[in-house]
């Protein structure tokens, strides 16, 4: 019986010729997979059991995206989430619960303090920030309830670089999970399970995005059962992700190395005139030999990326410094990095108990503009009134 054309206008089934293959992963949307038959529905987030279950889980585009990031990190297992912040959630709601303790660096990315502070302590979760500089000494602070370490190297803003190694191997001695947020290193420059980490995490906002018009997060793992805990985890969370987000990060992947390429050395050339201006106090680059942690960072890092931030001489005053960045043209105010375009931000006051510069912190973010327009850009806004008296 033939049927209405309302009805034939919803069939979902394919009319295009089969056999299309193209250079690009398709995008597949989809909140509703349909099952081959009744006695095949089974609602399960997992892939290995049941490849596609409901949207929720992942379509072809998101795992594609997991696949491909867990090869880029060594893991055996990765899965993509609604963004960073996201995936450092998943990692405490995948392995910690009520009387548990957590350490975790006072250089973290803010957002992971403040999740610990205003979240984990209402669920019972003790939170504990530690000096990121600790190595091995941070053995004194393990508690028999501690469950997890974090670690972020360099520490956001304020750049240390932690001996990862040396605490991997206190904490598995404690038999203590250890997480990294490898955002920095957007998993090329630092190998996060070769150096002792249990579970890798990373913003692909930033370097796999790469163009400052994604929200993703990944979390990768090469234990079997932290695969399970995470899974579930994830689940029940409810973080589905955009195939359309990760169709954009896939491309991404596509120009990574070229671009991380160009940010290395455009960024050591920016932080290197930095250093010679006498507005500035220090550079904060693990890159430098004068850094902080550059020993460590030369050991366990294979390359640098594009943030740093410079520490501004005591006699230049905060707002002093904030009419010094809107002098800037080039470089554009707001948060994040890894993108194409250059980026500062103040970052005062932050909560630290060791290296405090009080006003005098700015990140850079150094995009994929040309070095030489960068540094005249920098220079025309330390010195206003010399420019102004040359006509420009």
């Amino acid at each position: 019986m033939p049927r209405h054309r309302q009805t034939t206008a919803l069939d979902p089934r394919p009319r295009a010729p089969a056999g299309f293959r193209s250079l690009a992963t398709a995008t597949y949307r989809g909140s509703t997979t349909l099952f081959d038959s009744a006695r095949a529905v089974r609602d399960d987030w997992c892939p290995e059991r049941v490849p596609y279950a409901y949207g929720l889980h992942g379509t072809p585009t998101s795992l594609e995206l997991a696949a491909r990031v867990a090869e880029l990190e060594g893991a055996e297992h990765c899965f993509i989430t609604p963004g960073g912040q996201a995936a450092i959630a998943l990692v405490y709601f995948a392995f910690c619960a009520a009387g548990d303790h957590v350490l975790v660096p006072q250089s973290a990315y803010g957002p992971n303090n403040d999740l610990a502070r205003d979240l984990l302590g209402k669920l019972g979760i003790s939170v504990q920030t530690y000096d990121p500089t600790l190595g091995s000494g941070i053995a004194s602070l393990i508690r028999p309830n501690t469950r997890l370490i974090w670690c972020e190297s360099p520490g956001s803003a304020t750049m240390e670089i932690q001996d990862v190694p040396a605490i991997a191997a206190v904490a598995h001695a404690s038999g203590v999970l250890l997480a990294l947020d490898n955002t920095y290193a957007s998993g090329v420059f630092f190998d996060a399970f070769a150096h002792g980490v249990d579970v890798s995490i990373q913003a692909l906002t930033k370097y796999i995005g790469g163009h400052s018009d994604v929200l993703l997060g990944s979390v990768s793992s090469r234990n079997a059962d932290h695969y399970q805990a995470l899974g579930l985890a994830r689940s029940l969370l409810g973080m589905a992700v955009s195939p359309d987000d990760c169709s954009l990060a896939l491309r991404g992947l596509q120009t990574l190395w070229v671009r991380l390429a160009h940010l290395q050395t455009a960024t050591l050339q920016v932080a290197q005139w930095l250093k010679g201006r006498p507005e500035v106090d220090k550079v904060l680059h693990p890159a430098l030999p004068d850094c902080p942690g550059h020993e460590l960072w030369r050991r366990d890092f294979s390359g640098s990326t594009s943030v740093f931030s410079v520490v501004f001489n005591p006699e230049l005053s905060g707002e002093a410094l904030l009419d010094f960045i809107d002098r800037l043209s080039l470089f554009h105010t707001g948060y994040s990095w890894g993108g194409v375009t250059s980026l500062v931000a103040p970052h005062f006051n932050l909560n630290r108990d060791e290296r405090q510069y009080g006003d005098r912190l700015v990140r850079f973010n150094i995009g994929l503009e040309h070095v030489d327009d960068l540094i005249a850009d920098l220079e025309q806004a330390f010195s206003p009134d010399k420019h102004r008296g040359d006509g420009q």
